[in-house]
């Protein structure tokens, strides 16, 4: 766990609150319908992430306004569960799906989701903040093929390597 928060933290250290200028976050976002466990379906490869199967994010919220996060994944090489804990605010307006993200103390990297089904938060595309982080996140382990096909269509559009993309072992 210490080497995944250490790994982290360069991330995070390196990162900024910008994100590629094909990007543009989601207007009319409303956190109270995001907060809860998300699964992650695909994403661009991460030291931080590299290996683990089963991942989900849980997102609630904190006293002070904020977003508690919980990234959570199974080892096989470890054979046990990684966590990862967070915390995220909003960068501008509390309407606006871009946030910013810390797992290290004072340190913030971009979480912008570009993409969300804002009929029933279904689905959501995320970037960080340039064209290497990237994922696709689900409230159910599976997803449907029209979905996946927009996610990887508007992932490539934007500029996204999605040839790299890791499709994530769910149960």
């Amino acid at each position: 766990m210490t080497k995944i928060l250490l790994i982290i933290s360069v991330l995070i250290l390196s990162g900024c609150l910008g994100m590629p200028e094909s990007i543009k976050p989601v207007n009319e976002f409303e956190l109270s319908r995001y907060l809860g466990k998300w699964y992650e379906i695909a994403r661009l490869d991460h030291s931080f992430e590299r290996g683990l199967s089963q991942v989900s994010t849980e997102y609630t919220l904190q006293d002070d306004g904020g977003v508690a996060v919980l990234n959570r994944g199974f080892s096989n090489f470890e054979n046990k569960w990684r966590e990862a804990k967070g915390k995220a605010y909003f960068v501008n307006e509390r309407d606006q799906g871009y946030l910013k993200v810390s797992f290290f103390g004072p340190f913030y990297g971009s979480y912008v989701v570009f993409e969300l089904d804002k009929e029933n938060y279904q689905y959501a595309f995320v970037s960080g903040p340039d064209f290497d982080y990237l994922w696709l996140l689900s409230r159910t382990p599976k997803i449907g093929t029209e979905v996946l096909e927009k996610f990887i269509s508007m992932s490539k559009e934007r500029g996204f390597d999605t040839e790299q993309l890791i499709f994530v072992e769910q149960k």
